[in-house]
């Protein structure tokens, strides 16, 4: 029998959909997955990167999507990687990000999910402030090993409530109260 869903997430990130799906299905909505590489602009914006992916995507699919771009930003290096945390993920990781830190280690994560059907783009946004820790602790996929968020003393690798409480968690609630709303 084949499974109805009330819209699908865009990614090439299976990890992301997993957490999505969880988040979402907590609220009732049931998300299916469009496994889709996404044409990333460069931009200093998270909001036009998603923006334009959500389009892309829609345009793709002709069904309404749903797409998640999220960034780390570190204080003391001015916002990097920021927009650009999946390439800095590629090229240096988290044993990269580590050695270019110093002292003030706050950071903050941050998540645009874009919503996109035939009449609406619309985007909400999550943050949560933190900081980077001075080595990678816990199993986890790209920067949760090194990620304490405020208030804990542990990574999000280390926590089993990161979906109760994530950048993620956050901007899907926003979307969530607006979805059910519409």
């Amino acid at each position: 029998m084949r499974q109805s869903f009330d819209l699908f997430f865009a990614s090439s990130n299976n990890y992301k959909y997993q957490e999505a799906k969880k988040i979402l299905e907590s609220f009732g909505i049931k998300l299916g997955f469009f496994k889709y590489d996404l044409e990333e602009i460069q931009s200093n914006s998270l909001m036009d990167i998603a923006s334009k992916k959500a389009k892309d995507a829609f345009l793709k699919y002709k069904k309404p999507v749903i797409i998640e771009d999220d960034g780390l930003f570190i204080n003391s290096l001015d916002g990097f990687p920021g927009p650009y945390s999946s390439y800095a993920f590629k090229t240096i990781g988290n044993k990269g990000i580590l050695n270019l830190l110093k002292n003030n280690r706050k950071a903050k994560f941050v998540s645009i999910i874009t919503f996109c059907d035939k009449k609406i783009l619309k985007s909400f946004d999550g943050k949560l402030e933190g900081t980077i820790s001075k080595s990678q602790k816990g199993k986890g996929w790209g920067y949760d090993p090194i990620f304490i968020p405020k208030n804990t003393r542990k990574t999000f690798a280390e926590i089993n409530n990161k979906n109760e409480l994530s950048h993620r968690y956050k901007a899907l609630k926003k979307f969530s109260n607006w979805y059910l709303q519409k």
